[in-house]
């Protein structure tokens, strides 16, 4: 993609998530800051290419110190995008599931888009968009496989592939805080007016960069089993409320026709 420069109007600090949650809005994409009980915090995603001076004078501004790692929901290059420089700049791991490997360690492409889907024009132009693969190699790291998150004790790592064959999605117990990647969104990501409205609600993954529609629901099926109370996602506006739960249900048990691409769809007889 050509460089596009970034207005301050474009840039938007999500100030609180959640308890020690800090967020920043990159145009179309949120990238996170959690800080652990000692003190020490972890970049969740790396925003969109050419985002890195706005991330780290972001970060500058409300941490102490650099982060002790970067983490990645998946590798899609609007999650990725200052990921090589802001871990050469930190001298930091990058964390990710290990199916993420191959297009993190410039192995392999993502599947190409289907800009089929309908729902606006983000959808049309998806053959336009990177696909990767970046290499990262040397600072590449593997999540473990005991759902355990490098530095952050009080978190767990749930699987939600879909979107990606190794996304992940990070739950908090404690307060029932769920970090959302694009297991789903709370903007309609195929709509550029609703990205830019912004209004909260309940959707399913980016359709264009969604390649494996059953898995996808079963994952926003796994995070509705949960219960979260605040959602963290990677499109759209943090969410909080009793409610929650009910209308992630609602998401879940009605993925198919809320969210899948009418093309894609099939006979579920849970949905």
């Amino acid at each position: 993609m050509q460089h596009i420069e970034l207005s301050d109007q474009n840039v938007v600090p999500l100030t609180h998530v959640a308890d020690n949650i800090k967020g920043l809005r990159i145009l179309f994409v949120n990238v996170f800051g959690i800080t652990s009980p000692d003190g020490s915090w972890t970049l969740v995603d790396a925003g969109l290419p050419h985002s890195t001076d706005r991330i780290r004078h972001w970060a500058k501004a409300r941490f102490t110190n650099p982060p002790n790692a970067i983490l990645l929901t998946h590798g899609h290059f609007d999650h990725v995008g200052a990921v090589k420089e802001l871990a050469e700049l930190w001298s930091v791991g990058v964390y990710a599931h290990p199916l993420e490997a191959p297009f993190l360690t410039g192995k392999q492409q993502y599947p190409a888009p289907d800009p089929t889907v309908g729902g606006g024009i983000m959808s049309v132009m998806s053959p336009l968009y990177p696909r990767g693969p970046i290499d990262i190699t040397h600072h590449f790291e593997i999540l473990p496989e005991d759902g355990a998150v490098p530095f952050m004790p009080e978190w767990k790592i749930i699987h939600t592939p879909g979107h990606t064959v190794g996304h992940i999605s990070l739950f908090r117990e404690s307060d029932r805080t769920l970090i959302v990647g694009d297991a789903f969104c709370t903007a309609d990501q195929q709509s550029f007016l609703k990205i830019a409205v912004q209004k909260p609600e309940l959707n399913g993954p980016p359709a264009y960069f969604t390649p494996d529609w059953d898995a996808a629901r079963d994952s926003v099926r796994k995070l509705a089993a949960l219960k979260p109370l605040t959602l963290a996602p990677g499109h759209g506006l943090p969410m909080s409320g009793a409610d929650i739960p009910a209308k992630l249900d609602q998401l879940a048990k009605g993925f198919d026709r809320i969210a899948r691409p009418k093309h894609q769809r099939q006979k579920d007889p849970a949905a």
